[in-house]
């Protein structure tokens, strides 16, 4: 079955989250985290046997991340491999090593239309370790840019937010971008498990080819939304 993926580290109840996914990627000091929270997230992931993974973004931290930066492609490369030596060092100290890289908010959105933004992060992730997966928005810019320089990639989709018919997401800032409903999030998994992709928000049937499912870590209600996801998954 498809596996669950969550972004952490960001001040919510990741503990509550941990039994439902498989994957998580932790905040890495850019929109937010520090040593210290970063380590907290390594040992819980660890205690639950959770695939762990670098979650960096634009160093906005009044943002969130969530605004996009102006910036060179080599100034972006920076920010991403300074983030992810900070994380894959404290992994290292506790016995961990990353599996996988995931861009946050407006980086990641930036690299999947951005064939520079997405080519920067890219190669940042290689230099840090070509054997790590970068997870991008499915059939985006930045999962061309990770196979182009032989990364294994992830192709990702949402569980709790809605499409555009463009294949993107719905800004957060649009009523209805954020689904709040666990049966809801619940129908949207599986239709994305069962390769039968997403209503947009206009009605139409959209394929997505989805590798690993998110639920966003700071999305209201998101450990209900989570454990009704993960039931529907797994059967349960």
């Amino acid at each position: 079955m498809i596996e669950l993926n969550a972004d952490i580290g960001e001040g919510c109840d990741d503990a509550g989250l941990m039994p439902y996914v498989d994957r998580v990627s932790i905040a890495s000091g850019g929109h937010a985290g520090d040593a210290t929270s970063m380590t907290v997230a390594l040992r819980l992931a660890k205690a639950h046997g959770v695939v762990v993974g670098g979650h960096p973004g634009y160093p906005d931290r009044a943002g969130f991340g969530r605004y996009p930066l102006a910036a060179t492609a080599g100034t972006i490369r920076s920010w991403v491999v300074g983030q992810l030596e900070a994380l894959a060092e404290l992994a290292r100290r506790e016995g961990m090593a990353l599996a996988h890289v995931k861009p946050h908010g407006a980086l990641y959105n930036a690299a999947a239309e951005d064939a520079e933004v997405a080519a920067a992060v890219a190669e940042a992730v290689r230099a840090i370790d070509p054997g790590l997966l970068l997870v991008g928005l499915a059939g985006s810019r930045l999962i061309e840019a990770g196979r182009a320089v032989g990364l294994q990639v992830l192709n990702e989709a949402f569980v709790d937010r809605r499409y555009a018919t463009c294949r993107r997401l719905v800004s957060r800032e649009t009523p209805g971008a954020v689904i709040h409903d666990p049966r809801l999030a619940a129908e949207q998994a599986l239709s994305l498990a069962r390769g039968a992709g997403v209503l947009t928000v206009t009605g139409e049937r959209l394929a997505v080819r989805a590798d690993t499912l998110c639920l966003h870590g700071d999305t209201p209600g998101a450990i209900k939304l989570a454990r009704a996801v993960h039931a529907a998954l797994h059967g349960g």
